[in-house]
């Protein structure tokens, strides 16, 4: 049998506090047509069971935009050059 006695826990470094990811989250909340229990992301629902959604408006933070996507083939969401 051995002599020495391991310390039980091991000593560990404490983790990083989380920081909130930088991408959509997903969120829950109850339908407003049903009352079922539903999940969308960043506060936009839709109800499988009875095809309620809100309003893309009443998300917690702002859509992109297309000029947004730097890999858009709409020639549009580009900013126009400026010739002056």
């Amino acid at each position: 049998m051995s002599t020495s006695r391991r310390i039980w826990p091991p000593e560990v470094e404490p983790l990083p506090a989380l920081m909130p990811a930088d991408g959509p989250q997903i969120t829950a909340s109850e339908c407003r047509g049903c009352g079922s229990r539903i999940a969308g992301l960043d506060g936009r629902y839709a109800c499988g069971v009875c095809g309620w959604s809100n309003h893309w408006s009443e998300g917690h933070r702002e859509l992109p935009t297309a000029a947004d996507d730097p890999t858009t083939e709409n020639h549009l969401a580009r900013p126009e050059p400026d010739h002056g």
